[in-house]
């Protein structure tokens, strides 16, 4: 075999894990190769954050991992992101000049583009030279097999093969395919002996069917709520759509929504919305639960909600118990989802690999020497807004310092 295809890592995948695993060994003076299907680098980081790149949440810390970070193991994630943290990102961003600004909840974006994220990772990639390593970049290139021969790993990828003494797995999972996303690192670490928790799209809109349907007449109506499941609540906007629900909101609580579940939805958040329907009925006798609800919703929102409701008349007609009911039920309004749209739709994939064969500190299979696991493939997924991508930089950077 020619020296050349002769490397101390392969990493599959260039997205933001894989990135961050190269540009990190390589900086540590090791020869590296990145393989990926896709045309170039960082495919779904371009599209991201609406092409601006959502590339870390300021709040993505060691201290908030247990609660914003869902995995079987839920202590897993805090060591890697413990030693890199979203101001180590910051810092990389500030010194490639790339302006950026916060907007809601903690959330880093772009002032430009998310090209310059991608821009950034190839450039620092190519920096690792000057340490005496090397990163080499092989794209449009379908991987066919994965062996290990009990010291090195081989790969075949278009009619040529190539071996590393450490291999990454750093392919994601299957969420939005029209990238070209797959189940190919489930595949690949089953095996090698890993077990795989059960994955299913997450960060996902959620469709309504039965007595919902009439809900999805309001497509293109936003309103900021609360979505709740079970402890699980969070007060961002939430979107109908023709299909049923999604928006912020939403997409957070589907990654804690199982098929069968309810979803509750306060659709006042700044209100007590019984103590506004009492109220009114003193203050404004004449006025009926339609007008009501019209001052402090979005007209179309509101009339669907009164409907469904079904208080016909004025306020002053009603008994108090049935403005506590209807006020109740505006605070915790019940949906009980048909499903969601799928990985077509969902921003990334819950479960995966599982952390019980894993290193926390290194991401290395603790039965497999020289096998890395990093990013989406595992069963870590953050909350929408910057927590995933912080999940990838800081699952790559402790493989790469590991290799």
């Amino acid at each position: 075999m020619a020296s050349s295809n002769n490397y101390d890592a392969i990493i599959l995948g260039a997205g933001g894990a894989g990135l961050m695993c190269a540009l990190t060994a390589g900086q540590r003076g090791k020869r590296v190769l990145v393989i990926d299907h896709a045309t170039g680098p960082g495919k779904k980081i371009l599209i991201s954050g609406g092409g601006r790149c959502n590339f870390t949440n300021v709040n993505a810390t060691t201290t908030h991992a247990q609660e914003r970070y869902l995995s079987a193991n839920a202590h897993f994630a805090k060591s890697a992101l413990g030693r890199y943290t979203p101001q180590d990102f910051i810092d990389l961003v500030n010194a490639h000049g790339i302006a950026f600004h916060e907007k809601t909840l903690g959330q880093l974006f772009c002032d430009g583009s998310a090209r310059q994220i991608v821009a950034m990772l190839m450039a620092e990639c190519d920096k690792s030279v000057a340490f005496g390593g090397r990163v080499d970049f092989v794209f449009d290139a379908p991987v066919g097999e994965v062996t290990h021969d009990g010291s090195d790993y081989h790969v075949t990828y278009n009619g040529v093969r190539a071996q590393g003494a450490a291999f990454v797995i750093a392919t994601g999972g299957p969420s939005i395919p029209k990238m070209g996303a797959t189940a190919f690192a489930y595949d690949l670490a089953r095996q090698f002996g890993l077990k795989i928790v059960e994955p299913r799209p997450a960060l996902v809109p959620l469709t309504l069917g039965g007595d919902d349907v009439l809900f999805r007449e309001l497509s293109g109506v936003s309103s900021e709520v609360v979505a709740k499941h079970g402890k699980a609540a969070f007060r961002e906007a939430a979107l109908f759509t023709h299909r049923g629900l999604s928006g912020p909101a939403v997409l957070q609580i589907s990654s804690y929504w199982r098929p069968g579940d309810q979803v509750e939805i306060d659709f006042l958040p700044s209100l007590d919305a019984t103590e506004l329907l009492l109220s009114e009925k003193r203050a404004r006798p004449r006025a009926t639960l339609r007008s009501t609800l019209d001052r402090v919703l979005p007209a179309r929102l509101a009339e669907a909600l009164a409907a469904k409701i079904g208080l016909l008349g004025n306020l002053a007609d009603q008994n108090d118990r049935n403005l506590v009911g209807a006020g109740t039920l505006l605070g915790n309004w019940p949906f009980v989802p048909n499903g969601s749209e799928g990985y077509a739709k969902a921003e990334v994939t819950l479960g995966g690999i599982s952390t019980d064969g894993l290193s926390q500190k290194t991401m290395e299979a603790k039965k497999m020497p020289g096998l890395y696991c990093v990013g989406e493939a595992v069963d870590v997924t953050g909350w929408l807004g910057g927590y995933n991508f912080q999940w990838a930089w800081a699952s790559g950077v402790a493989a790469g310092e590991a290799l």
